[in-house]
């Protein structure tokens, strides 16, 4: 396949790129240069995106069999690249985000649950989930009927430049109590980056073409599960205590960000996890255990280090004199 990704140098972009390489197409890549060397084997084009005539002359008058792209900020950039590459690629793969839809999204919801209002003509991206949808938007306009939107939820794996899992590890790394977020059979709804690289490649060989909640089944893995796997991969002495929810709460912590991937059982956030993923897993998704996914981004992390800090993104994990002080309330009880 004759395959072109926007993006193609961390994360979700970086996996597509290799798996892509790895099963013998041919990968052209337009990214800035500033986030990451291009993969050896791709044609490796350069441009900023925001700028429509950049993007014009990076492409050249190539063509291709199909199109992925992560972007996530102003949709009017997709809308661009989609109006560019309407006559010219087959297929285009967007990642898209279950923050589409309206919150509170509803407990077990499918891909018809209502969506947030969002303009495909838009420069504002300072919305999420409203940039996201219009992304969707620009796409469908151009590629009605031979696109994939990949409604992704919670992404890992290697070359999370968010930071959830990284977190994780480096905390389990240090060993000693560590704040584990209850209850220990909390059921977790994700998805590896390489497995939705895979997906999105066999999307675009089979003309697969829709909106798909993009993650796994929920209980892919439990906090318990996450955790331990943790622990094996960095071979620490970690002693994980387990920690009521409404502890948590009390003390005010924050869930998902101070504590990443973990939300309550109980309330609004609870659905992050239970999405209802039938569709995909009839389109061909396949999930590869937690384990490998966490060993994996451990050695990420020790080949090529920490992530970078994101400007003007929230900073995930708990402070260490919060997690000591909650722990040693819990022992003085």
């Amino acid at each position: 396949m004759r395959l072109l990704v926007l993006g193609g140098t961390h994360h979700v972009g970086r996996a597509v790129v290799e798996e892509a390489l790895a099963r013998g197409d041919l990968v052209t890549t337009v990214t800035r240069g500033v986030s990451g060397a291009p993969a050896p084997g791709t044609d490796a084009r350069f441009a900023d995106r925001t700028d429509a005539e950049q993007l014009r002359s990076a492409l050249g008058e190539d063509s291709w069999d199909a199109v992925i792209d992560t972007w996530s900020q102003a949709p009017r950039v997709v809308r661009d690249a989609a109006a560019l590459l309407a006559d010219r690629a087959g297929h285009y793969g967007y990642v898209s985000s279950r923050s589409v839809y309206a919150w509170p999204i509803p407990s077990g919801a499918d891909e018809s649950a209502p969506v947030v209002g969002a303009d495909a003509d838009s420069d504002d991206g300072s919305d999420y989930a409203v940039a996201k949808m219009g992304g969707e938007l620009a796409v469908t306009g151009y590629f009605n009927g031979r696109s994939v939107l990949a409604r992704a939820g919670l992404i890992l794996g290697p070359y999370e430049r968010v930071g959830r899992m990284p977190w994780w590890l480096r905390r389990i790394e240090r060993g000693g109590d560590v704040l584990a977020p209850g209850p220990r059979d909390l059921p977790l709804q994700y998805i590896d980056c390489r497995d939705l690289a895979s997906w999105m490649l066999h999307a675009a060989d089979a003309g697969i073409s829709g909106a798909f909640n993009a993650v796994s089944r929920p209980g892919q893995a439990t906090m318990e599960s996450l955790l331990n796997a943790a622990i094996a991969a960095t071979g620490s002495d970690a002693n994980l205590i387990w920690v009521d929810p409404a502890v948590i709460e009390a003390a005010k912590i924050e869930p998902w960000t101070e504590l990443p991937v973990w939300v309550p059982p109980d309330g609004e956030a609870a659905s992050l996890h239970d999405g209802d993923v039938s569709a995909i897993y009839a389109a061909g998704l396949v999930c590869r255990p937690v384990a490998d996914t966490v060993a994996d981004t451990w050695r990420w992390l020790q080949a090529e280090g920490d992530p970078p800090v994101r400007e003007g993104r929230p900073q995930h994990g708990i402070d260490p004199d919060r997690e000591r002080e909650v722990l040693a309330s819990l022992a003085a009880e």
